[in-house]
C-alpha cells in the first residue's frame, strides 16, 4: 500500500515470492497498492515507517510515483540517519541494529500518466492510460457515427494536457481542450462551427 504500507507495517511489508506475482502482469502496477499517505507527510510516521524497514532488515526502496511519492523519498533519505538515532534513543531498536542498517539506498521512478517529467521520453503509466483512452474512444466513435451524435470525453492529466493532445489526435479529434493552452475569447463560437462542418 506504498507509503501507508510503511507506516502501518505488519501484513503490509512482506516478501514477494512467485506464487504471489503470478499472474498480475496484466493487471498493471497499481495491483500492490497504491494510496496517499497523510502519516508519511510527518516526521513521527516517518519514523514508525523507519522502525519498520528496520524491523524487516530493508535497506533498499524503489519508490514509483509522481512529485509526491518522490520529495517523500527524498525526505525519508535525508531523515534517514536522525530517525535511527530516534529510534535509538526512544529503546524502540538497538545501536546493533541501527548500525546495520545506517544506510537507506532509494530508486525513484517516476511513476505518472501525466507524462509531464523531464529527461524521459514516457513515464510509466502513460502507455497504458493512453491505450486505454483509446479503446473508450474507438468504442464511443461507433455510436457517435451511428446517432450522429457529438461526445465528449474527459480524460485524466490534472495540469497536463498531453493525454489530452495525443489521443486527440489519434483520434481525429474536432475540439481539444488543454492546460497548457487555455481557450481563446469567442472559442464557443468557433467550436460550434467547426462542428457544425
Amino acid at each position: 500500500q506504498g507509503y501507508e504500507g510503511l507506516v502501518e507495517g505488519g501484513d503490509n511489508i512482506k516478501q514477494a515470492n512467485w506464487l504471489s506475482v503470478s499472474n498480475i502482469i496484466q493487471l498493471g502496477g497499481t495491483v500492490i497498492g497504491s494510496a496517499r499517505c497523510k502519516a508519511f507527510t510527518t516526521r513521527a510516521g516517518r519514523l514508525r515507517a523507519a522502525r519498520n524497514l528496520v524491523e524487516h532488515g530493508i535497506t533498499n526502496l524503489c519508490v514509483i510515483g509522481g512529485d509526491g511519492s518522490l520529495t517523500g523519498a527524498d525526505i525519508f533519505r535525508s531523515e534517514w540517519g536522525g530517525l535511527l538515532e530516534e529510534l535509538v534513543r526512544d529503546g524502540q531498536i538497538s545501536e546493533e541494529l541501527a548500525r546495520e542498517n545506517c544506510r537507506l539506498n532509494i530508486v525513484g521512478l517516476v511513476g505518472s500518466i501525466d507524462n509531464d517529467f523531464c529527461g524521459t521520453d514516457m513515464t510509466i503509466g502513460t502507455d497504458s492510460a493512453l491505450h486505454r483512452i483509446m479503446e473508450v474512444i474507438d468504442a464511443i466513435t461507433t455510436t457517435a457515427q451511428s446517432h450522429q451524435r457529438t461526445f465528449v470525453l474527459e480524460v485524466m492529466g490534472r495540469h497536463c494536457g498531453y493525454l489530452a493532445l495525443v489521443s486527440g489526435l489519434a483520434s481525429g479529434a474536432d475540439w481539444l481542450f488543454i492546460p497548457e493552452s487555455p481557450p481563446e475569447d469567442g472559442w464557443e463560437d468557433l467550436m460550434c462551427e467547426r462542428l457544425g462542418e
